[in-house]
């Protein structure tokens, strides 16, 4: 693939240009180590590297053009430079115009919050395919090119990427994608460039803050998304949640509401919980559905009301939606030939935590008590292990404290932070800890009784285990297997 300058800078506002732009364009990237003869590099300012630092080592590599934000001391005979003021904005801009725009040849379902949005973006593309619809998926789990699985590395890629699934996407006759628009991702600008037909907005609670700092720094990355919305597109918000209408107040898009507990738009009520399974109306129409706990009910009243929303027939959303299927590893249950039930989710935040033990307890009641596993990620924000920890116990028969990621981190570290939000000799009592994962898994079966359900939060649908910058292959729902003899 090869691009005109003058049309790629025709996608961005350049404050100033040295150098032809009449010349071709071979490769665009923002990785110094993949610049060759003819390419166009952008000089990004990371949070931990900066791009700019990189350009006096291009000499030898022979780029064709080179976009900063601030001008080099020393420029190189015949390449062209533009300056512009945010060259990550520039980035997203010139990789949509380099993929010919794809996103506008798709109807875009962004989908931002703290919680839920893997398994809303999901979900939305799943009613998109059960409709006879091809659709595409940028997601934490994977990405999908219509049926085609493509690993995802990261909540949201970087532009380049997204621009290139969105475009192979297109190619592939897609009319519909949905994808997860994380707080970095808005934050770092990934999103720039990229024409969004719909916005949803789940919850906000507390996660990120070692890299955002504070929680005001944390929404506002969350609402610029809602920001940069078009007037044609739609944006839909959770009122139940405090700043949920703090999210639309400056969009241009059509403000639209979802509530479990008020008037709204798209009102979703529980009438029957079950660990398998709700019954649920829906603008007052009852549909059963394969999903537990009042966090689904909200992600899937959302999906309720971007299905509308997207045109499709009112009666067939209804339908199907009764045959969606839970994400991979998000509630994901198990069950032993014992009757112990075992449930696995990603839930690595208080808030998430709070939510599915909540949601387990309103199923069983004081049928069967409940074990809950649970670790937190090292070199994250420290301030919410005690808090999940306390959460955790305070809904909890049984609490073990384990191993999560601890990357770079010493897990009796991590552990010893956890401990503290349960210091009350009353939680402490109900407390245990161990350090392996797999063995604090296989402890929790070894205290479970008929009637009892294990939940082991944090990893979900993760097949490994970091540690030390290296990731060891680790399942919780292969181990639980292993451990129920289920083969």
């Amino acid at each position: 693939m090869q691009h005109n300058l003058r049309h790629l800078l025709s996608a961005v506002t350049a404050t100033k240009v040295i150098g032809p732009v009449d010349r071709t364009i071979t490769l665009l990237t923002d990785d110094s180590r993949k610049v060759t003869d003819g390419a166009m590099f952008v000089a990004v300012r990371g949070v931990t590297v900066d791009g700019h630092s990189f350009i006096p080592s291009l000499t030898d590599r022979h780029p064709a053009a080179i976009v900063v934000e601030t001008m080099p001391e020393t420029l190189f005979d015949g390449v062209t430079y533009i300056q512009v003021e945010n060259s990550a904005a520039a980035l997203g801009h010139l990789a949509s115009q380099w993929y010919g725009n794809p996103s506008r040849r798709l109807r875009l379902v962004g989908v931002t919050g703290t919680n839920g949005k893997t398994t809303t973006a999901t979900l939305i593309y799943e009613m998109a395919r059960l409709g006879g619809h091809k659709a595409g998926l940028l997601s934490t789990v994977c990405n999908y090119v219509d049926t085609r699985a493509v690993p995802a590395k990261q909540t949201t890629p970087d532009p380049l990427t997204i621009n290139m699934l969105l475009h192979e996407m297109a190619e592939e006759g897609c009319e519909y994608a949905a994808m997860e628009v994380s707080s970095h991702a808005a934050d770092q600008h990934r999103i720039a460039g990229l024409t969004f037909a719909g916005g949803i907005f789940t919850n906000l609670t507390r996660d990120h803050l070692d890299y955002h700092k504070t929680f005001e720094a944390y929404l506002a990355a969350k609402k610029s998304f809602f920001d940069m919305l078009p007037s044609e597109a739609f944006a839909i918000t959770n009122i139940d949640d405090k700043v949920g209408e703090v999210m639309l107040q400056n969009t241009a898009a059509k403000k639209l509401s979802y509530s479990l507990r008020s008037m709204a738009d798209f009102r979703g009520r529980i009438i029957e919980s079950h660990l398998d399974g709700t019954l649920m109306s829906f603008n007052g129409n009852e549909v059963h559905v394969l999903f537990t706990g009042r966090f689904n009910a909200y992600n899937l009243t959302a999906v309720y009301g971007a299905s509308v929303m997207l045109g499709w027939d009112k009666e067939s959303v209804l339908k199907r939606m009764s045959m969606l299927v839970p994400v991979a590893g998000r509630f994901q249950t198990i069950h032993s030939p014992a009757g112990v039930t075992a449930i696995v989710d990603y839930a690595h935040t208080p808030d998430a935590v709070v939510n599915v033990l909540e949601a387990i307890r309103e199923v069983i009641g004081n049928s069967g008590n409940i074990i809950t596993v649970v670790g937190a990620g090292g070199n994250r924000d420290k301030g919410k292990r005690p808090i999940m920890a306390r959460e955790a116990a305070l809904r909890s028969d049984t609490l073990i404290l384990t191993s999560d990621n601890p990357r770079f981190e010493e897990p009796d570290d991590i552990l010893a932070d956890m401990r503290a939000g349960v210091a009350d000799p009353e939680l402490g009592a109900r407390t245990l800890v161990n350090a392996d994962r797999r063995e604090a898994i296989r402890m929790a079966a070894a205290l479970a009784r008929k009637g009892d359900v294990i939940l082991i939060a944090g990893k979900g649908h993760e097949d490994y285990q970091e540690i030390k910058g290296v990731k060891h292959h680790f399942d919780d729902r292969e181990v639980v297997k292993e451990i129920f003899n289920l083969g």
